[in-house]
């Protein structure tokens, strides 16, 4: 086996691969059974449609009313864009490859789909943070809430936030791609992602490990800790609240991003921090279905249902919005 450069040419009993920048991969998907391949289009393509229309419908429904001109629905609208960006990157390449023999992906193809995916759902995780920190402030300091929560503050938060996703990605995306993949250039996965990448390398990826641990850890930590040390606050606040409607109304302001923190992290903890590059599995595509087409699916229902506002008056007031938003 002889490795050269980045770009690889690999030889083993006479047979020679040559991985060059304008290779196609091989997505291996998640099954090679014909059958199940179209129940998997029709199902991701009815997911990725409600979620198109359901995230759409939120940024729509927070841009017309200027009554949802706040804080909580500055970073709501921020969140439906990441969602949507992050299923649009996937999807429309997984439905494809779901009725095609080839199954390929371009190498340009793949550095940009796992650069913006990782940047993305990076980000994602650092927005969830902030939205917790944004609850803290409405419900401990209420009279508080619109000193310091200003559409400055807000817009440095969301910033800081993608650039701390775009950079995270960035690292990844070089570190990854400066690899030499001299095994296969098939990619046991349904898109382009770190861990089945490394797996195609002959040389060791234990640096890129310690990387991905290292800083994926600090963007899952930190917001974290942010929506934990928030919550631990939010919680006391309420039980305080001697009115048991008080009590309701406050926890149910909560509740929706509480849960949508809680999907989004145990999935992202279960496929990026629970183990090393070498043991990626089926499991793990089942995990990665899930945070990459049901998650963008979920949010804007959770949120919805606990909204009121994203749901009454506002839309009301705006017949076109309300088809948009109802037609799932």
């Amino acid at each position: 086996m002889i490795c050269l450069s980045s770009f690889v040419i690999y030889i083993r009993a006479g047979n020679t691969v040559s991985l060059e920048p304008w290779m196609e991969f091989i997505l291996l998907g998640l099954t090679d059974n014909p059958k199940l391949q179209v129940i998997l289009f029709i199902l991701f393509f009815i997911f990725y449609i409600i979620s198109l229309v359901g995230n759409i419908g939120i940024i729509v429904a927070v841009r017309v009313d200027s009554r949802l001109h706040t804080p909580m629905y500055f970073f709501l609208n921020n969140l439906s864009f990441l969602d949507l960006c992050y299923s649009t990157i996937i999807t429309p390449k997984t439905l494809v490859n779901f009725l095609s023999t080839a199954k390929t992906i371009s190498y340009y193809e793949c550095v940009f789909q796992m650069y913006f995916f990782a940047a993305t759902v990076t980000t994602e995780c650092f927005l969830l943070g902030i939205m917790a920190y944004d609850r803290y402030v409405a419900i401990c300091n209420p009279l508080l809430y619109s000193v310091i929560m200003s559409n400055k503050l807000s817009i440095q938060l969301v910033a800081g936030a993608y650039t701390l996703g775009y950079l995270n990605s960035t690292l990844h995306t070089i570190t990854t791609f400066r690899l030499p993949f001299c095994k296969t250039n098939k990619i046991d996965h349904f898109y382009c992602d770190v861990p089945p990448l490394l797996k195609l390398s002959c040389v060791s990826t234990t640096m890129n490990e310690i990387l991905m641990f290292i800083f994926g850890g600090f963007a899952e930590t930190s917001s974290l800790s942010a929506i934990v040390v928030s919550y631990s606050y939010i919680i006391s606040t309420i039980l305080r609240i001697r009115s048991s409607d008080g009590r309701k109304k406050a926890f149910s302001t909560c509740a929706s991003h509480l849960l949508a923190v809680t999907i989004f992290y145990s999935t992202i903890i279960f496929m990026y921090l629970r183990s090393n590059s070498k043991s990626f599995s089926h499991q793990d595509k089942v995990v990665a279905v899930f945070y990459t087409v049901v998650i963008p699916l979920l949010n804007p229902i959770i949120y919805s249902m606990r909204s009121m506002e994203l749901q009454a008056e506002p839309l009301k007031r705006h017949p076109q919005t309300l088809n948009i938003w109802r037609s799932p």
